[in-house]
């Protein structure tokens, strides 16, 4: 009985090719659609949230810049520059910071051993910087506080520039030229792990400060927070830091540029914020197009037994039961939809890994340690499965009613339809 049932629906379906692919179409269109906006969303989110989980997320940064707001007789364009007292009293002034680290920033140089050259950022910093900074190094070691006490004249450098200036692995302990300073390697990082477009160098906050400025400024610091967990907390915090920084260095408490603050945590939490408007406008997208494929089930299924009204009043003629001419298209509603909307499940699920693995090659190609904005484009199957059944009610329902209105015509009228 069963093989016979399914052996009638194939016929069926195959004498109405264009009215099944139509119906198909529909129901995978919907599913594939589904799947490949809600994968993508998860995909940017995922590659964008990968970025911060490498970054220290309780951090503030500070940029010394020029004033934007004229005060107490001071015109606007003034430059602003921070030296070693500025860290001292971050730490001793606000119980919300738990280390600071000045950084230094030397500008783009050229690095050149006898004939090789390589260029980029020099920037000078403390010990502690490294591990807040979360750099991986390949060999050799980190810039120790007797670098920073004696002065020395030691650098560390990135693979790339390693590779390019030495052709090998034997680097520590080689000099390189600054600025026709003699610099020692003492260590090599990976610059992938380092989200930026350009390589970077590292060498002590004091050897720079007395070879570049003979003075103990900087225009950078980088300080870790404790116990702010909030948005608003933040916000707060941030206010609180820039009256103060105002008051010391005697600029507007209004002048953001003055000094620019930025929190990575504010930052990282905006972000989600960002994307869980995306998320929202991803499922709404989403769900209009599976409202689309089930309303386009609906219809064809109301035309298909429309239709097929004479044939059954053909099949009542000849002895079958209302209820078997129900149940024949209640079982084509369920292959239809349950095979289409797997198809449809299958190719949005290929796509994705395609884009993701298209995605990954660039980024492992990217010797610049470009950031990754795409990654791990997932679904819940529970998801995919629900919507798949959800369009195989939908086929059902659209199917049964109508049916049932048509069954219920007597066998003479019913051979009247066109």
């Amino acid at each position: 009985m069963q093989i016979e049932l399914f052996s009638e629906i194939l016929t069926s379906l195959k004498r109405n090719k264009l009215r099944t692919f139509l119906t198909g179409f529909s129901i995978a269109w919907g599913i594939f659609m589904l799947i490949v906006l809600l994968a993508a969303g998860n995909g940017l989110k995922n590659g964008v949230t990968s970025n911060f989980a490498s970054l220290t997320l309780n951090k503030l940064k500070l940029f010394a810049s020029r004033t934007s707001i004229p005060y107490d007789g001071y015109p606007t364009g003034r430059k602003i520059t921070m030296n070693n007292s500025d860290s001292i009293f971050m730490a001793n002034s606000f119980v919300e910071i738990d280390q600071v680290i000045p950084i230094y920033t030397l500008g783009y140089k050229t690095l050149y051993n006898q004939k090789k050259y390589a260029s980029g950022e020099v920037t000078a910093v403390l010990p502690a910087y490294f591990n807040m900074e979360s750099i991986d190094f390949l060999y050799g070691r980190t810039i120790n506080p007797l670098d920073i006490q004696e002065k020395r004249k030691v650098i560390v450098i990135c693979k790339k520039d390693a590779e390019l200036l030495f052709a090998s692995q034997d680097v520590i302990g080689r000099n390189v030229v600054i600025d026709n300073i003699v610099f020692q390697v003492i260590g090599v990082y990976s610059s992938n792990d380092r989200y930026s477009w350009r390589t970077e160098s590292f060498v002590p906050l004091s050897t720079a400060q007395t070879i570049y400025n003979n003075t103990n400024q900087f225009e950078q610091m980088i300080c870790t927070l404790n116990g702010l967990t909030t948005a608003t907390e933040n916000d707060s915090f941030n206010l609180k830091l820039q009256h103060r920084l105002s008051a010391k260095h005697k600029y507007h408490p209004d002048d953001n540029r003055a000094i620019f603050i930025w929190n990575s945590l504010k930052d990282y939490l905006q972000t989600m914020k960002i994307f869980s408007a995306i998320s929202i406008f991803v499922w709404i997208i989403g769900l209009g197009t599976l409202i689309a494929g089930i309303v386009g089930v609906s219809n064809i299924m109301l035309i298909t037994v429309r239709e097929r009204t004479k044939e059954f009043g053909v099949r009542k003629a000849l002895g079958a039961k209302p209820s078997s001419i129900i149940r024949m298209i209640i079982a084509e509603s369920l292959v239809v939809t349950a095979s289409f909307g797997y198809i449809g499940m299958l190719f949005g699920v290929i796509i994705t890994e395609a884009i993701h693995k298209f995605m990954m090659s660039g980024a492992q190609a990217n010797e610049g340690g470009m950031p990754v904005i795409f990654q791990n484009p997932t679904v819940d199957i529970g998801i995919a499965l629900a919507a798949t059944f959800i369009l195989i009610i939908a086929g059902v329902i659209a199917g049964y009613f109508p049916a049932r209105k048509a069954v219920a015509i007597k066998p003479i009228e019913a051979l009247k339809y066109e």
